[in-house]
């Protein structure tokens, strides 16, 4: 399969800080890769750097078949980028916005009015063609931002943090639309997210942390790794249950899911631990709780990687 980005030992520092460490990707068209880590890991820099924003110190990056760095006009004529912050021009309309990027990629009127018409029907927004940017929601700001890293039919769409700060049903409209587009226009995606349900709709997930991608791989094999050790604890007051559940012989970690706990327990561990939860509920029946072992999720990954990942 056609690989429309590949990077090569990506390298990237501000002063000491570096902030992209060895970073190889391979992403084919028809599929989205998911960049996750916590602020700072440098999602947001390696997508800088795919796009030609910022210069590598070392490595090398290829859009289509063109070296970013020798041909970067090239490469970024193929790229639709959608960054963190709302970047388009808040007193224009929404046509206009999209008209003002579609001129920048050279498309005549011919070709990018009924190309602009088509992409603002696609995102929900043909109703409010001529509202001005600046009174648009924050969902519609995305969608608008979407459609116009999509009016040049890019192969590559590099999108950061896209539905962060929108309403649920927004994130789920703004998914519906990325999986259209993939499967339509079979393009190649990476998008950064903090969330991790977000994560779990990815072809692949690549976990960074510290400029590096600490692991990658498809959401169910990366939870496979943790298959038959997470078990789930409920009932009682969560800060008396921790108490007596960090005693317990084999758990590695307790994390607090709503009101409930999550405890990664040792390898071969999981039965002993829910044994000991069982006859602790017998004993104290002033904590009456269940536990059961339940099956990991992407933040009960990440979380583990991130704790082998520091130490020492």
């Amino acid at each position: 399969m056609e690989k429309l980005i590949i990077t090569e030992h990506l390298y990237k520092k501000f002063g000491a800080t570096v902030a992209v460490d060895d970073v190889n990707l391979s992403i084919p068209y028809g599929e989205i890769y998911g960049l996750v880590g916590s602020d700072g890991a440098g999602k947001t820099t390696t997508l800088r750097l795919l796009v030609g924003a910022l210069k590598p110190d070392s490595g090398k990056t290829v859009i289509c078949g063109f070296h970013v760095e020798k041909q970067g006009e090239q490469a970024r004529a193929r790229v639709g980028y959608l960054s963190q912050r709302f970047s388009l021009y808040e007193d224009l309309s929404v046509l206009e916005n999209i008209r003002f990027f579609a001129e920048v990629r050279g498309l005549s009127r011919e070709e990018w009015l009924p190309r602009c018409m088509e992409l603002l029907d696609f995102v929900g927004l043909a109703n409010f063609k001529n509202r001005h940017a600046g009174q648009l929601s924050g969902g519609m700001k995305q969608k608008l931002g979407l459609a116009s890293a999509l009016v040049a039919r890019p192969s590559v769409l590099l999108l950061d943090e896209p539905t962060t700060g929108v309403d649920p049903v927004t994130r789920q409209d703004f998914w519906q639309l990325l999986i259209r587009i993939v499967s339509q226009d079979q393009v190649a995606v990476i998008l950064t997210t903090p969330y991790m349900d977000e994560a779990a709709r990815c072809h692949r997930v690549g976990f960074m942390r510290h400029g590096q991608i600490i692991a990658e791989n498809s959401p169910s094999q990366l939870r496979k790794n943790l298959d038959g050790r997470i078990v789930e604890v409920r009932g009682g007051p969560l800060s008396s249950l921790r108490l007596e559940v960090e005693r317990l012989n084999g758990v590695e970690d307790i994390r607090a899911f709503g009101d409930k706990l999550h405890l990664r327990v040792m390898i071969g561990f999981a039965d002993d631990v829910i044994s000991s939860l069982t006859t602790l509920s017998h004993v104290h029946r002033d904590i009456p709780l269940g536990a059961r072992l339940v099956s990991p999720t992407l933040e009960d990954v990440f979380i583990s990687l991130a704790e082998v990942e520091a130490e020492p």
